[in-house]
């Protein structure tokens, strides 16, 4: 038996599983495609073997930093409301767009950081970290750094960034004409979906081939459903019904699995 190792051998697999060639599977193909991207849409967003923690550059241009100094203009809505239509906003263009596959951005690093001055307030507090060293508690350390990393931004200007995975957008709140310049990289990391036409082993991952065939079954019977009761030559009777019940309580298992063992643990704020 073939190792699943694109969209069709995952594909075939899953109908093997359900009875393939014995048993007629009743999917179409287009619904076949739609039931397997489901399926990915689920492993990216929760298990953390669908992504990955990385580090993206990219390298800013003048006419970039121009454009980030422009605005956009905003039109109140005149639909379901008292508006009348007539405010207008302006929101800056203060963003670089990012790849479709960056799911999140965990931090923007700092542009133009490093300082050898001992009178910049930079150096004064990077100097007042050395205490730290000498410190044997973790859970302080974490809360110290945290807490400088607050005064970074409030005090040494790092920049603040807003990022939305639909919108594609990384908004970064600083001064664009005299904190970065053209030539310089932005470096951020973030996390990022893993490529499958790459990395071709995730389509034989055990939690997602057990998951997609449980989505092809609940597909199955809900197309065999309407046909309910029908008595088919040779006595069978079609059930889609139960069909349609044993996925779903795959689907929940197999879910509740994976919050409970595969996602990665959401990261506290301490502070």
């Amino acid at each position: 038996m073939a190792i699943p190792n694109s969209k069709a051998t995952l594909l075939s697999y899953c109908k093997r599983q359900l009875g393939y060639p014995v048993v007629e599977i009743n999917v179409d193909d287009d619904q076949a495609d739609d039931v397997l991207d489901d399926a990915f849409q689920f492993f990216e967003e929760y298990h953390y073997d669908g992504t990955l923690r990385t580090y993206l550059k990219h390298l800013i241009t003048q006419t970039e930093i121009d454009n980030q100094l422009t605005n956009s203009t905003l039109t109140s809505s005149t639909q379901g409301g008292s508006d009348n239509g007539a405010t207008n906003w302006l929101e800056g263009n203060n963003y670089i767009e990012l790849p479709e596959s960056v799911m999140s951005v965990v931090r923007v690093l700092d542009i133009n950081s490093s300082t050898s001055n001992m009178f910049d307030l930079r150096y004064q507090l990077r100097l007042h970290d050395m205490y730290d060293l000498q410190s044997t508690s973790v859970l302080h350390y974490e809360m110290v750094q945290q807490h400088l990393g607050m005064l970074d931004q409030m005090l040494v200007g790092k920049p603040f960034m807003r990022h939305s995975k639909h919108g594609n957008r990384l908004y970064i709140d600083m001064d664009w004409k005299n904190s970065v310049y053209a030539g310089e990289y932005l470096v951020i990391e973030c996390i990022r979906k893993q490529d499958p036409t790459t990395f071709t082993d995730i389509y034989n991952d055990v939690w997602l081939k057990k998951y997609t065939t449980a989505k092809l079954k609940l597909q199955w019977g809900q197309n065999l459903i309407k046909f309910d009761g029908i008595l088919l030559p040779g006595g069978v009777t079609l059930n889609g019904r139960q069909l349609v019940d044993d996925a779903k309580e795959e689907i929940t298992k197999l879910e509740e699995e994976l919050r409970l063992g595969y996602e990665l643990p959401i990261n506290d704020m301490i502070g």
